[in-house]
């Protein structure tokens, strides 16, 4: 078994809370002192750094929100002078002010180092083509995945998003052997691999898939196209970007790397913290970053956390793919509806990945409409034949959701792809 960094990756528990504590005091005291927003959040809620002596006090600090990060933007949670930071990321948020994370080289260092991490689980070694087709620039994705790979030694092609045609011809002629983007796009790439018979001409071994929700099914799909495993990685912006959280061999969860972030799960209402094995919204506290650290930052994300024994050995806790968000949750004619589960019928089905969620309100009643693609072979189906596939489709969607969507097959490769995270939902409700 392989591992990047096997002192983190495999230590104890109990080695793990004694490093997690240490780093939480300082970090309390240390925001204290240097950022005027958590000081006056701590002291509304009457928390002192002297109150915060083990794991168990973080109850007592208050929670961050995304609305916290847009009414300190730009400057307001730095901890380190700005002439220490050498680097900033943004979100891909399209409303409103952005999320700008500042980093320190040492937020840097950890950053890639947790990616190297991911990599290496994923099967990467130094002799490995790391292909990276994650965007660059403010968004994480690139940067995180190519300082990880550089960190490994790997070969690194910075490819960024777009341009297919340049990806396949450099997958082919470079021989590249991991690939890192989102899934869609890995979906996307496959389908234009198998679309001009080149599956035998490509050398890829492993994916390392995050920046948006995929199910079990999208992977099984990607895995058959491109003949690799499938590796899911997960992070913020906020945090640090990919690499908090990383898939092994085994493929039940994610680690996270608990040296550099303390998770928890709470009730998304009450905010209270929840025991092992709960479902909830994940919390995260950047124990190691200099420049942007968060402290009890809601992620929105729902999922459970886990410290089964894991096979490949280590020890970090695993946290269960985000099975939707607490914010993205659609609630369409008073029904509770994720993506995630419209994707998984669709799949089930033998529908593409491609879809869309168009949900609107007439005369105050919600539509609810799914566009998705069919495959060539539906494609040439007769107009009857297609009328009873959107019929079969509306009681798959109706016995998973309970409610019925209007369904709408439309011709292969019609929904725009998206080369970073897709668009799946279209809400014109102004509500």
């Amino acid at each position: 078994m392989n591992y990047y960094q096997p002192e983190m990756e495999c230590a104890s528990p109990e080695q793990l809370r004694k490093i997690q504590e240490e780093k939480l005091i300082h970090l309390v005291s240390r925001v204290y002192e240097n950022v005027p927003y958590y000081r006056q959040m701590m002291d509304e809620k009457g928390v002192k750094p002297r109150d915060i002596q083990s794991l168990d006090d973080i109850a007592k600090l208050p929670f961050l929100s995304k609305n916290d990060l847009k009414e300190a933007y730009p400057y307001g949670l730095l901890a380190r002078p700005l002439s220490d930071c050498v680097r900033i990321q943004s979100t891909s948020g399209t409303t409103g002010k952005r999320v700008v994370a500042f980093y320190t080289q040492n937020d840097l260092d950890v950053w890639e180092e947790c990616c190297a991490r991911a990599i290496v689980a994923a099967g990467g070694t130094k002799d490995d083509v790391v292909h990276v087709c994650y965007g660059y620039g403010l968004f994480t994705g690139g940067p995180g995945l190519n300082g990880g790979s550089h960190k490994l030694g790997s070969l690194t092609l910075p490819m960024s998003s777009g341009n297919t045609e340049r990806q396949i011809q450099f997958m082919t002629d470079l021989g590249s052997t991991i690939l890192c983007c989102t899934p869609s796009y890995a979906a996307f790439l496959g389908e234009t691999i198998v679309q001009q018979g080149l599956q035998e001409q490509i050398k890829l071994k492993a994916g390392i898939f995050g920046a948006e929700a995929w199910s079990e099914e999208m992977r099984r799909d990607i895995e058959k196209m491109l003949h690799i495993k499938a590796y899911d990685i997960y992070g913020l912006t906020e945090i640090s970007g990919p690499g908090v959280s990383f898939e092994c061999s085994e493929q039940t969860g994610m680690h996270i790397n608990e040296d550099y972030f303390f998770a928890e799960i709470i009730d998304p209402q009450t905010e209270q913290v929840l025991p092992e094995g709960s479902i909830g919204e994940l919390v995260f506290t950047s124990l190691s970053k200099e420049a942007f650290p968060l402290i009890r930052y809601r992620t929105r994300d729902i999922c459970k956390l886990t410290r089964e024994p894991c096979s490949c050995g280590r020890t970090l806790i695993k946290m269960a793919k985000p099975m939707g968000r607490s914010d993205d949750m659609l609630i369409i004619r008073g029904v509770n509806v994720f993506p995630s589960q419209i994707e998984t019928v669709l799949l089930n089905c033998g529908y593409p990945a491609n879809y869309q969620i168009i949900v609107d309100r007439v005369n105050y009643t919600d539509t609810f409409d799914v566009q998705v693609e069919m495959t060539p072979e539906m494609f040439s189906d007769t107009v009857k034949k297609v009328s009873v596939r959107e019929k079969d489709l509306v009681n798959s969607l109706k016995a998973m959701l309970g409610i019925s969507p209007k369904v709408t097959l439309v011709a292969p490769r019609t929904i725009a792809r998206s080369e970073g995270k897709a668009v799946r939902v279209i809400d014109k409700r102004k509500i």
